[in-house]
């Protein structure tokens, strides 16, 4: 027992350990045995890759529960401000650098890299930041922030969206387990109670899953462009999403950083532009390591900042001396 109680508090010790640590565990086992986690039944269901969609679905279930019918209208206003601000700033960066410098970039970072990394943030990460931070309309957040994760923005963004599709049956399946976790939980509160506090005892386990999909040798396929991609979506686009969560949505900003990530599906999208629009097929290439290697520094370095901010500046999970949120 002692030595679990050691384990919990250096987790604790760790700003954002409870993800962070089981993420870097889950991606230095994937960097270096890949196929370890790859022997089949319960062992890959749970600690591969394969695992996420589960575990993240079952932790949006549980959040659901939380979640009641008065808190809709903060759902709808903070997600809605920080989905348009991350498609700002990737969209502004994006055009800036292209008019500017054309298609092949800037400091070797190709325009559609820059769209793509900067305009799709990674759910994963930040479902998981709220459940550490944040609080039930945070987490109700996530299905709207699902309309990002994809090609669809970045090709609004290249000024293709007239060829593009939302995809409405992946934002319906993100939809779908948050939607009846609050109806249960508004309508029972024992089934509130039970649930409600196993998300965030999910979260090491996320961390893991999500760790487990990430290959570290993509920091080193995408050289320094991919690194100094990562660092952009953090901290240029953190900072632009940081401005309007302030001053618009009045809040003390730690989901502003948590949002600031490339997905992991943003991999794929410039492969997807390009079949859209044939222009951009001699850059999809390197948009591809450098958007993969942006997926990982994101992932790393995005929790570090959240927790920092949220220690700094407060949050609903640790308030500072006076404060208080709705």
């Amino acid at each position: 027992m002692r030595r679990i109680i050691m384990i919990l508090n250096f987790l604790k010790k760790v700003p954002a350990g409870m993800m962070v640590i089981p993420l870097l565990l889950g991606s230095l086992i994937n960097t270096l045995f890949p196929d370890a986690l790859q022997i089949g039944g319960l062992t890959t269901a749970l600690f591969s890759s394969a695992g996420t969609s589960t575990l993240l679905g079952a932790q949006l279930f549980c959040m659901g529960t939380a979640l009641q019918v008065k808190d809709m209208p903060k759902v709808l206003k903070r997600g809605g401000v920080l989905l348009l601000a991350k498609f700002a700033v990737g969209a502004l960066l994006g055009i800036i650098i292209g008019k500017i410098w054309g298609m092949e970039g800037v400091f070797g970072l190709t325009t559609l890299a820059v769209i793509s990394a900067v305009t799709n943030s990674n759910g994963s990460v930040y479902l998981t930041l709220m459940g550490n931070y944040g609080d039930q309309a945070d987490c109700g957040c996530f299905p709207l922030l699902a309309l990002n994760d994809g090609p669809f923005f970045t090709l609004v963004a290249l000024g293709a969206s007239g060829l593009a599709n939302i995809p409405f049956m992946s934002l319906l399946a993100a939809i779908i387990p948050i939607v009846l976790g609050m109806l249960i939980g508004n309508i029972d509160k024992g089934m509130r109670e039970l649930f409600a506090p196993m998300g965030t005892a999910i979260i090491p386990l996320i961390g893991f899953a999500l760790g487990a999909g990430i290959d570290l040798t993509s920091i080193i396929k995408g050289g320094f462009p991919g690194i100094l991609l990562g660092l952009i979506t953090v901290f240029v686009g953190g900072g632009f999403i940081l401005v309007f969560d302030k001053f618009i949505s009045r809040r003390p900003g730690y989901a502003a950083w948590a949002v600031a990530t490339t997905a992991g599906n943003a991999v794929a999208v410039p492969a997807a532009v390009a079949l859209i629009d044939t222009s951009w097929e001699p850059y999809v290439a390197t948009a591809t390591v450098q958007v993969a290697a942006s997926v990982v520094v994101t992932c790393i370095v995005t929790p570090f900042i959240t927790s920092w901010w949220a220690k700094r500046f407060g949050c609903p999970k640790m308030p500072l001396p006076g404060q208080k949120f709705d």
